[in-house]
């Protein structure tokens, strides 16, 4: 600061009110310009962490993360929230701790003591979880997941909705009689997709039938365990639980020589691009909004959006149409 003041020919001071953009000082645009261009002629930049001092706060964003970073289609959950940090002129700090609860009090810590402006909290998968005790020591943001009692600020997706968007594309597509293969695992997801799932049907008229919904492990094998069952219940179109489900489907159809979607239409969830796109047919799916997920948390934790008054944000799961109703 002293050599840029030198070769504007101003005090320090007034090098400090221009490249902080102090408010009210009364400098003149000739000095202002003179700053200007020495600062550029030396490539200078202030002391951030100076800053952070004299401020009790910085630029940074700290996002704490079980797997997300490990977990190719949770990992826009981390590019939504960069890319929102950074249009606001914040730089995210990434914590990817696997789980591990001594690496995550660790990380948590280590961005208290940087003065992070906030901390967003994640997980790979839409769960209720036990807050951290010291995330109440800044503000924080859940994102994917929440806590009872909406003792934080979160943001979900719209498992609801979801369940909903994807049953309505398959009465789109002119079926009635629709399976739905739901997880055996506890989950909002499981009782989420269920009830968009049963609202839509209700919505068209037709009556909830239980022999149509058909529990299953929520990987390839569940979906490729319950194609015998699908068959016999003469079901023209099935909402898988996920991706996954889905592609154990697609092989047990197969084997029973059915093709997709003339004989049976087949709808995920999650639009796993590395499942979804390259299945044959390509597979007709919802989308699980983790790049808006991250993204949305940002604008939770900087209060450039409300946060609502009870339970999470909830962020809508659009439908990815593709070859398989």
């Amino acid at each position: 600061m002293r050599d840029v003041a030198k070769i504007a020919g101003v005090s320090v001071a007034t090098v400090s009110h221009v490249v902080n953009d102090k408010a009210g000082a009364r400098i003149g645009d000739d000095a202002r310009r003179r700053v200007q261009e020495a600062v550029a002629e030396l490539g200078y930049r202030p002391n951030a962490l100076a800053k952070t001092l004299s401020q009790g706060t910085s630029r940074f964003i700290g996002l704490v993360a079980d797997a997300i970073a490990t977990t190719p289609f949770a990992g826009q959950i981390i590019h939504g929230a960069q890319d929102e940090a950074w249009k606001h002129g914040y730089v995210l700090l990434v914590a990817n701790t696997d789980g591990n609860a001594a690496a995550e009090n660790e990380a948590i810590a280590m961005m208290l003591e940087h003065q992070v402006h906030g901390i967003l909290y994640s997980t790979w998968y839409h769960r209720e979880i036990q807050v951290p005790e010291a995330l109440h020591q800044t503000d924080t943001v859940l994102v994917d997941c929440f806590a009872a009692g909406n003792v934080l600020p979160a943001v979900v997706p719209d498992e609801e909705q979801g369940g909903r968007t994807a049953t309505e594309e398959l009465l789109a597509a002119s079926h009635r009689r629709i399976a739905f293969i739901n997880t055996t695992t506890p989950s909002p997801a499981q009782t989420g997709r269920l009830a968009g799932y049963r609202a839509a049907l209700a919505a068209a008229g037709i009556e909830f039938d239980e022999s149509l919904v058909f529990p299953a492990a929520p990987e390839q094998e569940g979906g490729y365990a319950a194609t015998s069952a699908i068959l016999d219940s003469k079901a023209t179109a099935v909402f898988c639980h996920n991706d996954r489900v889905a592609m154990g489907l697609y092989d047990g159809l197969r084997e029973h020589g059915l093709r997709i979607p003339e004989d049976i239409a087949v709808m995920g969830f999650d639009n796993q691009d590395v499942i979804a796109a390259h299945l044959r047919p390509t597979l007709s799916t919802v989308a699980l909004p983790h790049y808006e997920l991250g993204a949305a948390g940002v604008r939770l934790l900087l209060g450039l959006e409300p946060a609502p008054e009870s339970g999470p944000k909830l962020i809508a799961c659009p439908p990815v149409l593709r070859h398989s109703i």
